[in-house]
């Protein structure tokens, strides 16, 4: 028989079975159809023909089964489940059904005693375990899958089991600290996965009192375990979020103690301090390396942090006292001497330089120290870009803007698409934006507000705002272009003329939309100038009178910030920290203000005291 007579032959026998099939494909869909379409009655009359064939049981099952319990046609839903069973024993989901068929057709309680009868038959099979329970959580019956766990747990004896999946159905349930409990059980099994533990629960407690709630437990952790790595890697990620970088700092000091690491993971909580202004803190941590740590290589970093964290310190500590400037250029000359010229040595000398030109107005010393720096054939060439980013600084300083604008121009061709080359860039964008050319300047910001650094994407997005909405009503640009003048003469430090200038721009514009940037500026200055009381008066104006400015949180928190560092009036800047929480609770200001408030109620205090 040839090949054609073949395929003619199995032609004439299997097309009837070809067109049943896709008639019953025809009628599945159908009925599907008119299920989603509400139309129950049509849809039920198909399905029950249709499910006569196991072979169509697949293919309308959850529809039909769910379109009976819809419907309460309980005894045809029971009946169904039922023949399903005895045809397919080992079939969990449908035994599954039939308790949910219980659950609607006769109560919680039937319902109840038959899941608790699943659960004890498989909660020894954690395949089954798994299985049964993501039937729960699909149903939103989450407290059975839940319990579906936890019986496993009890029966096998591995109270860490399932700890992942128990996580994901306490944050539907929105029970987060039971939620935070299974994490911590996940990581502590499978340490491997504490970063990943760590992004989870940044995205999933944005509240404070979440993160102190978690503190609270892994505290009580570490207390039953004092060795655990995970936990204590763990608190200092909390503390950082809660930028409590003291408390970071007690749990990274026990870790490299227990591990040997000469400070490793103190050093760089220190800098994490450092970067965010909280000198006090990093002055505590490096002094700590210095002392615990001569001789390694951490020891030295230490040294060179401690003299720019003192350095920090004063020129934040109003008015900036001279004496202070000296002692830290004494200091920065000691280290390079210990040290002769290496890389740390020479980011010394580029502190010790702007030392001089903005602090003790000796440009010409730092000038020479810079250009020494960038002339150094070793030097890092990061450190040679920075040097020469603040040596442009300083020609601005002494009124040479086109040498400034060739400095950047030079770090921004060889350094593109990079950090640093965005920092001169945006320093350009500052420099046209001095000069009055606001278009050059905007276009300059146009392109860093796509920048990779958010910090320089967000100057950008400052400055370009600042542009746009005192420009648009105004098209001679004459305001701005003296509060532009203003802001050359405060980098210039040429305060007394700048103070003329903005006490003009006050009386001659009242009502421009910069009043409350001018006052900003005065503020500044008073502050400065340790003139502490005045300042707060021009941010309680900013405050009382542009509340709906983008200043406002900005004045809030910087009288709090004067009562609480420079007045030391505890309880003046307790209440106005508790205010502004509440005030402007979306404010970049409001984890920082929450970490005072509690730094001067004293909790940080007792947390050290649980610690030691």
């Amino acid at each position: 028989m040839n090949n054609s007579k073949i395929y003619i032959l199995l032609l004439v026998l299997f097309l009837p079975i070809l067109k049943l099939s896709a008639q019953h494909n025809s009628e599945v869909q159908l009925a599907n159809e008119y299920y989603g379409q509400g139309e129950y009655e049509k849809a039920k009359k198909l399905y029950d023909d249709l499910s006569k064939d196991y072979d169509n049981i697949p293919l309308i099952h959850n529809n039909y089964f769910f379109l009976l319990i819809e419907t309460s046609d309980y005894s045809d839903a029971e009946k169904y489940i039922k023949r399903l069973i005895k045809k397919f024993p080992n079939n969990l989901y449908y035994r599954l059904d039939l308790g949910l068929l219980f659950l609607s057709s006769e109560g919680e309680q039937k319902a109840q005693n038959y899941f608790s009868n699943i659960i004890n038959e498989i909660k020894y099979d954690s395949y089954l375990t798994s299985i049964t329970a993501d039937y729960f959580v699909n149903k939103k019956l989450t407290q059975y899958a839940i319990k579906t766990f936890l019986e496993s747990r009890q029966a096998t004896k591995s109270p860490y089991s399932f700890s992942l999946e128990m996580a994901n159905i306490y944050r539907i349930m929105n029970a987060k600290d039971l939620m935070v409990q299974e994490y911590l059980n996940y990581v502590s099994q499978n340490p491997s996965n504490l970063n990943y533990v760590k992004n989870t629960l940044q995205t999933l407690l944005s509240k404070p009192d979440e993160l102190e709630s978690l503190e609270r437990l892994l505290y009580d952790k570490i207390q039953l375990n004092p060795n655990s790595e995970i936990y204590s890697e763990l608190l200092i990620w909390v503390n950082l979020q809660q930028k409590n970088f003291y408390g970071a700092f007690l749990q990274a000091r026990s870790i490299d103690l227990r591990l040997n690491s000469e400070g490793a993971r103190t050093l760089n909580i220190g800098l994490i301090a450092l970067d965010n202004n909280d000198y006090n803190s990093a002055i505590k941590i490096f002094s700590y390396l210095i002392k615990t740590f001569p001789g390694s290589h951490n020891y030295l970093l230490a040294k060179m942090y401690l003299i720019r964290s003192y350095e920090q310190r004063v020129r934040n500590t109003y008015p900036i006292d001279e004496r202070e400037i000296r002692n830290l250029i004494n200091d920065y000359n000691q280290f390079i001497v210990e040290l002769g010229v290496t890389r740390n040595t020479l980011e010394a000398l580029r502190n010790k330089a702007l030392l001089h030109a903005f602090y003790l107005d000796e440009k010409d010393s730092a000038i020479a120290i810079l250009k020494k720096i960038i002339d150094t054939p070793r030097a890092n060439p990061e450190i040679k870009a920075r040097s020469k980013m603040d040596l442009g600084d300083i020609y601005l300083l002494i009124g040479q803007p086109w040498e400034s604008s060739l400095l950047y121009s030079q770090v921004e061709k060889s350094n593109k698409d990079e950090s640093l080359g965005y920092t001169a860039k945006l320093k350009n964008a500052e420099l046209s934006f001095y000069k009055g050319d606001f278009q050059l300047a905007q276009e300059h910001l146009d392109i860093l507000k796509q920048a990779t650094t958010r910090e320089i994407a967000n100057d950008a997005m400052a400055l370009s705002l600042l542009i746009k909405d005192n420009t648009a009503l105004d098209t001679t640009e004459t305001a701005m272009q003296k509060f532009a003048n203003i802001k050359l003469l405060m980098f210039q430090n040429k305060i007394t003329e700048a103070t003329a200038s903005i006490d003009s721009m006050l009386t001659a514009y009242p009502g421009h939309s910069l009043v409350d940037e001018l006052l900003w500026l005065k503020a500044d200055i008073e502050k400065k100038q340790g003139n502490f009381l005045q300042a707060i008066e021009l941010m309680k104006r900013i405050v009382d009178e542009h509340g709906y400015d983008i200043l406002s949180d900005d004045a809030y928190f910087g009288m709090a910030d004067i009562y609480d560092r420079q007045l030391l009036r505890k309880e003046e800047a307790m209440e106005l920290y508790r205010s502004f929480l509440t005030k402007y609770p979306g404010s970049v200001f409001v984890a920082e203000a929450r970490k005072r408030f509690r730094e001067l109620r004293g909790d940080f205090d007792q947390e050290e005291k649980v610690i030691n």
